[in-house]
C-alpha cells in the first residue's frame, strides 16, 4: 500500500468511526502533511481517493468536508426458507428474464451484465482484430478438451491472489461459468439426488438442478457474512446432501463476501460428511478492497472443492471463456465436458491470454472495482429517495449486484410485469429461490453509471413500489 493509500484508509476509518462527522470541515492538506510526515502531494492524492470513493467533497476556497449521507436504510436480515429438499421451478419467469434480452430499448436494471464500454477493454479489441488479422487456420479447428495451455497458465498466475496454487493441467477451460457450473453439478449429482445452496441463490445454477432432476434444500443466508453454518449443518445432519453449492465472494445477489472463518468453517462440515463443495467465484475479482478475498478452494487440502469461475462478468460475457478447477474429479468433469460441448473457441481464449498477459486485465479490473463502488453509492441513493420507508438493501463489497427487501405484504412480480410496460426491467426475488419465495424483493444491477435515463427508471419503480404499499 502507497503512502497516499494508507493516509486515505485512516481517514476513510475516522469518517466511518465518526470522527469527522457528516458536513464537518476536514483538516486541511498542510495541517495534514505536519502531522503525518508526508508530502503535500501525497495528502493531495489520499483527498482525490477518498472524493472518488464519495466519501468527501471539495468546497471552493474552503476546502474538503465529509459527504452530507442520508441514514443508511438496514440490510436484510437472515433469510428464512423452508428448510427441507424441494423441486426448483420458476422456469417461465427465467425464460421471460432472457428474452428481455432481446428488447433493445429496455433499461436492464435486473440483469447479470457488466458494463462493457470502457475504455479499458479495448486493448481486448485490438487483440481480437490482431488474431483475425493473421488468418491462423488452427484456430479455426478443434481445440484440446483441455483448453488452450497458453490462458491456463495464465488463470493459474490469476488464482495466486485468491491464495490458490493450481497447475494449468488442473485447469479445464470451458464455455463460461455457467458451463462450469454444469460440468461442477454432473461430476457429483445424479438425478435424484439433494444439494443444499444459499437462500437467494443464482437462478441459473437452480435451473440447471431442475433440468439434472436435483432437488434442492435452501439454506438461511445472512446477507453480510454469508451462509448459516448452523443451519447448514443441521441440514447435513438431517438430509442425505450431496454438494453444497455457494457464491462466497462478492455474492450474486446479497453482494457479501464470506469471512473466511466461515469458509473454512463450511469447508470443515464438508469433510466431516464427505460431500462436495461447488464454489461459484465469477465475481471474486471484483471485490471493492484489495487484495481479493480468498477462495475456499485455496483451503481445500483433499480436492472436493470445484471452483467455478469466467471473464464473464470482469470482461465480457460475449466471450464465453470460464474455467473449472474441479479437484479431486478431474476425470469426471473431463468426461462431462467431451459429452457436452468437447471444446471451447480457441479465437476468444487466445485474445483473452495476450489480454491478461500484456498486463491489461489488471488494468481493467481496478477500473471496474472503482466504477462499481461509485456506482453503488448512486443507485443507494436514488434507491433511498425514491423507494418506500422501510425497506432493507444490502451493502455489496464487491460486484455489480444489490437485493432490495420491502415489507411483506408487498408482491413485485405484477410491478415487474408493470414496468416492462414502461420498458423497465426489475428482477424479482422470486427467481432466485428454489419454491418461489422473496416475491417481496428485487434484485438491482448497477453495472453502468447511474444516468438520466437510468434515474428516471429508478424514479418509476420507487413510484410503482409506493403505490402498491398504499393499495397492499
Amino acid at each position: 500500500m502507497t503512502r497516499y493509500q494508507h493516509l486515505a484508509t485512516l481517514l476513510a476509518e475516522r469518517i466511518e468511526q465518526g470522527l469527522y462527522r457528516s458536513g464537518e470541515r476536514l483538516p486541511s492538506v498542510r495541517s495534514l502533511s505536519n502531522e503525518h510526515g508526508v508530502s503535500i502531494s501525497t495528502v493531495q492524492q489520499a483527498y482525490h481517493l477518498l472524493e472518488d470513493k464519495q466519501l468527501i467533497s471539495p468546497q471552493p476556497r474552503s476546502g474538503y468536508f465529509v459527504t452530507q449521507r442520508k441514514a443508511q436504510p438496514p440490510v436484510p436480515q437472515l433469510t428464512r426458507p423452508v428448510q427441507r429438499p424441494v423441486e426448483v421451478t420458476q422456469w417461465d419467469a427465467v425464460l421471460e428474464q432472457l428474452v428481455t434480452r432481446e428488447e433493445g430499448d429496455i433499461i436492464a436494471l435486473g440483469s447479470g451484465v457488466p458494463d462493457v464500454t470502457q475504455p479499458t477493454i479495448k486493448p481486448l479489441w485490438r487483440e481480437l482484430s490482431r488474431i483475425a488479422q493473421y488468418q491462423q487456420s488452427e484456430l479455426l479447428g478443434y481445440d484440446s478438451i483441455h483448453g488452450m495451455r497458453s490462458l491456463r497458465e495464465q488463470i493459474s498466475r490469476l488464482m495466486l491472489d485468491s491464495g490458490c496454487v493450481a497447475t494449468a493441467d488442473d485447469i479445464l477451460i470451458t464455455t463460461g461459468c455457467h458451463e462450469a457450473l454444469s460440468i461442477a453439478i454432473r461430476a457429483v449429482c445424479e438425478a435424484g439426488d439433494i444439494v443444499a445452496v444459499e437462500s437467494p441463490s443464482f437462478h441459473g445454477t437452480m435451473q440447471m438442478l431442475r433440468a439434472f432432476g436435483i432437488k434442492v434444500v435452501e439454506i438461511p443466508t445472512d446477507s453480510v457474512t454469508g451462509i448459516s453454518v448452523e443451519a447448514l449443518e443441521l441440514a447435513l445432519e438431517q438430509w442425505p446432501i450431496k454438494a453444497v453449492i455457494l457464491v462466497p465472494n462478492c455474492n450474486n445477489p446479497l453482494g457479501f463476501i464470506m469471512p473466511d472463518a466461515r469458509k473454512k468453517a463450511v469447508l470443515t462440515l464438508a469433510q466431516r460428511f464427505d460431500i462436495a463443495i461447488i464454489e461459484d467465484d465469477v465475481y471474486g475479482e471484483l471485490a471493492y478492497e484489495y487484495p481479493r478475498p480468498m477462495t475456499i478452494k485455496s483451503m481445500d487440502v483433499d480436492g472436493r472443492v470445484l471452483l467455478c469461475s469466467s471473464f464473464s462478468k470482469t470482461l465480457a460475457p460475449g466471450l464465453r471463456v470460464g474455467w473449472i478447477v474441479p479437484g479431486r474429479y478431474l476425470d469426471r468433469a473431463l468426461h462431462m465436458k467431451y459429452i457436452v460441448t468437447g471444446s471451447t473457441s480457441t479465437f476468444s481464449q487466445l485474445a483473452v491470454a495476450e489480454f491478461i498477459r500484456n498486463g491489461n486485465y489488471h488494468r481493467h479490473l481496478r477500473r471496474m472495482r472503482q466504477l462499481y463502488q461509485r456506482n453503488l453509492e448512486d443507485f443507494t441513493c436514488h434507491v433511498r429517495h425514491y423507494f418506500p420507508c422501510g425497506i432493507c438493501v444490502s451493502r455489496p463489497q464487491g460486484g455489480f449486484m444489490m437485493w432490495v427487501e420491502l415489507p411483506e405484504n408487498i408482491d413485485i412480480v405484477p410491478i415487474c410485469c408493470a414496468l416492462r410496460e414502461e420498458h423497465i426491467h426489475i428482477a424479482a426475488g422470486s427467481l432466485l429461490s428454489a419454491s418461489g419465495k422473496y416475491r417481496n424483493c428485487l434484485r438491482l444491477n448497477y453495472a453502468s453509471p447511474c444516468d438520466a435515463a437510468t434515474e428516471a427508471a429508478l424514479r418509476k419503480t420507487g413510484d410503482a413500489l409506493n403505490k402498491a404499499l398504499e393499495n397492499a
